[in-house]
């Protein structure tokens, strides 16, 4: 079950622009405590017509001091105010190991069921990931919880470790899932984007995309094959189909060479192509987490585009841009961002929204700094026949 916190500590300063709700707000007291949010998800369920937005609370800005994972709710009103946000924040008691901390949420919708399922990782107190990298040993443990009343209660964590992961285990070095969204494909299958640090006795650990999925909604999971080529980290994945109606799952991934990486996928997350590089997204610095989305233009006809989520600026982690492509089956049809955030911005996450027109996205942004706090900003595409993506951004959410 989920408890409200409440927090005494003084906020920061930030002021977020017009268009953004600040849902998470970094506090920076005096005293030594403090309180930063990082690592956004952000789900809608159309049928109840609710946003539910997640993120890490964490004492320090830094990996290895993330504690629990916190939600806020939301509503879709579709008046002059579209987004109601309902509830404090509320804090996953449930969503935790003994001695671990709980870090990527990631959720996914069951529809015909009507569950959600939380996935997450649970990693030791203190424990790095660069730790389990230089000792070739695994510590995070692959966690889930579930909610049939849109996000109202919760059941107590399962852990999946030993049953999914198994023998596989002893080549990881470490892994995670997402972070953000995972899917559910048209013919039922769920997916959660995952990736791991995996080694030989030859080669040492090398990050590589893969899907975790589930054909029986999410009684049993099951992880695809390591996606081969270009080392592939943190990762997101949207189902592309055709004009035919021929489904494909495609992954668009974060690098360390510049650019994206991306890869398709014929037998829906079983296993992938070769990966490429995406010349036309360019990767930030060191690389940072994007969200992609794929999304029907024309309900007459099941055919997707993609929208991709990223900072636009190859050096550091600024200006948050949204990305279209309108020819899914071309993997180099992305054009030009339009941006939704000037500032500093970091990891991401898209969901279509509403009446299907709109899009909402979750973001690590702020005015000095990306780790000030986590907002929220609702869009639309303004004109489905514009050969451009062309956006309207709205006010600031209650």
């Amino acid at each position: 079950m989920m408890g409200c916190c409440c927090l005494s500590r003084h906020s920061s300063s930030y002021s977020a622009p017009p268009e953004i709700s600040i849902l998470f707000k970094q506090e920076l007291p005096q005293c030594k405590k403090q309180v930063t949010y990082r690592i956004p998800a952000l789900i809608y369920i159309s049928d109840k017509q609710t946003f539910l937005a997640f993120a890490e609370r964490r004492k320090t800005p830094s990996d290895t001091d993330a504690e629990l994972l916190v939600m806020k709710k939301g509503l879709w009103k579709n008046d002059n105010n579209p987004v109601k946000w309902v509830s404090g924040q509320q804090v996953f008691t449930s969503a935790c190991l003994p001695n671990h901390r709980s870090m990527n949420p990631c959720p996914v919708y069951e529809r015909k069921s009507k569950t959600l399922f939380l996935f997450f990782i649970c990693v030791p107190v203190g424990v790095s990931e660069q730790q389990q990298k230089n000792e070739k040993k695994n510590q995070a443990r692959l966690c889930y919880i579930t909610s049939k009343d849109t996000g109202e209660t919760w059941s107590a964590v399962t852990d999946l470790t030993a049953d999914v992961i198994g023998e596989q285990e002893k080549n990881w070095a470490t892994f995670a899932v997402g972070p953000g969204h995972g899917i559910q494909m048209k013919s039922g299958r769920l997916i959660i984007p995952a990736y791991t640090y995996f080694f030989t006795s030859e080669n040492p650990p090398t990050s590589h995309a893969f899907a975790i999925y589930s054909d029986d909604k999410g009684s049993t999971w099951h992880i695809g094959k390591c996606m081969n080529g270009l080392p592939s980290n943190e990762c997101q994945m949207a189902e592309i189909i055709d004009d035919e109606g021929n489904s494909k799952l495609y992954c668009n991934a974060r690098s360390t060479i510049h650019y994206r990486v991306q890869a398709l996928s014929e037998s829906k997350g079983t296993d992938f192509d070769t990966s490429s590089s995406v010349n036309k997204l360019i990767e930030t610095g060191n690389g940072c987490q994007g969200s992609v989305l794929s999304f029907t233009p024309d309900q007459a006809s099941e055919k997707t585009w993609l929208l991709y989520c990223h900072p636009t600026n190859a050096t550091n982690r600024l200006t948050l841009g949204v990305y279209l492509n309108k020819c899914a089956s071309d993997l180099s049809g992305w054009g030009n961002p339009v941006i939704l955030h000037e500032g500093p911005s970091g990891y991401s996450d898209l969901t279509q929204c509403g009446d299907g027109k709109h899009f909402a996205c979750l973001m690590e942004c702020g005015e000095k700094s990306e780790l000030e706090g986590i907002g929220f900003i609702l869009f639309e595409q303004k004109d489905d026949k514009a050969e451009k993506l062309q956006i309207t951004k709205f006010t600031k959410q209650n």
